[in-house]
């Protein structure tokens, strides 16, 4: 079953509170920058869309598509920060660390670096409502080189929370956390990739935004795995339907705060990356803003995809990881 983007993201507002939707099952869901979670024998994801999306699962096979937004009324802090921002939400993420569930989103308009993190928290994922705990980082056209969009958490070894965020300018920021989930003091986010080095005379057009640049890289996800630390990125274009050129490239470090490198040895700060996934022409024109998990014994993939066979509409994929002898990871087909 496939709904359009219109209808999965139409919701009508009355008084600054959206109005329910009808819930719905769905084998084919339609999807952007999905990330997912398991908890009491259920799957969730959420995703971008109006106070963001949220879907649930037993099996991930049939989907109920939530009638109820995570956030049916926006902070009013989100407005205040973000010029223009009203309640599409885009590329949360969640995670489980002590005990709580922590969940991050990102407010912004198309194109523009004037941005906020923001952070809500639950004691589970079936809690009816989610604690506001503020913003965790903003970003300023003309103050930062980065945009405050696209987070995702990740637990060093030593059990520290840190937050990687980015979207075009300068590319992907990391930085420690501290217990809050905000950022902890005295730190300052850095750069850990680039699509293209700085140098380099090499880099295409950018066809979206004039505001953006041409550092095609967005959407970080970084996954423990056996001693490392694998960083995936997506470049280039996403959001262009049957043109997107979206793919996913990867890098390692056996550091959370890298450097991160490719199968060549190439920094990832520096442009390097190796291709992971990208658009096949047959079922997907297009793939990116993934994230990946290790949960019920299996190692996931999952991503959204362009898909040719629904003109270009962004459809979950979900798949199977494999590691090589040397350690890289590759996908396993369905």
């Amino acid at each position: 079953m496939i709904m359009t983007l219109v209808s999965l993201c139409a919701t009508m507002m009355a008084q600054g509170r959206q109005r329910l939707r009808v819930p719905f099952k769905t084998d084919t869901p339609m999807v952007h920058d999905p990330v997912m979670a398991y908890e009491d024998s259920t799957w969730h994801i959420f995703a971008t869309g109006m106070g963001v999306q949220h879907m649930t699962s037993k099996d991930r096979k049939t989907w109920t598509v939530s009638g109820q937004p995570v956030m049916s009324v926006m902070p009013q802090w989100t407005h205040d920060s973000v010029p223009g921002f009203q309640h599409h939400v885009w590329a949360p993420d969640v995670i489980r660390w002590h005990n709580r569930w922590w969940l991050s989103y990102s407010c912004s308009t198309f194109g523009k670096n004037g941005s906020a993190i923001g952070l809500l928290s639950a004691p589970s994922l079936s809690y009816p409502v989610w604690n506001d705990e503020g913003c965790i980082v903003t970003s300023k056209a003309k103050r930062n080189d980065w945009n405050a969009i696209d987070p995702n958490f990740v637990i060093d070894d030593e059990d520290n929370p840190w937050l990687t965020w980015g979207s075009f300018w300068d590319g992907i920021q990391l930085v420690r956390l501290d217990t809050t989930m905000h950022i902890a003091k005295g730190e300052q986010p850095r750069t850990i990739a680039r699509r293209y080095d700085p140098a380099s005379k090499n880099a295409a057009p950018n066809p979206t935004s004039k505001y953006a640049g041409t550092n095609a890289i967005e959407a970080p996800f970084i996954f423990k795995h056996a001693g490392w630390y694998y960083l995936f990125v997506s470049w280039d274009y996403c959001c262009r339907g049957s043109q997107s050129n979206y793919r996913v490239a990867v890098g390692r470090s056996r550091q959370v705060d890298g450097p991160y490198l490719d199968r060549n040895g190439q920094d990832m700060a520096k442009g390097g990356g190796t291709l992971f996934l990208e658009g096949d022409k047959q079922q997907f024109e297009a793939a990116g803003h993934c994230a990946a998990y290790h949960m019920i014994g299996e190692d996931i993939f999952i991503c959204h995809g362009y898909s040719i066979a629904h003109n270009g509409s962004s459809i979950l994929i979900q798949r199977p990881i494999r590691w090589t002898t040397d350690g890289w990871p590759v996908l396993v087909n369905n």
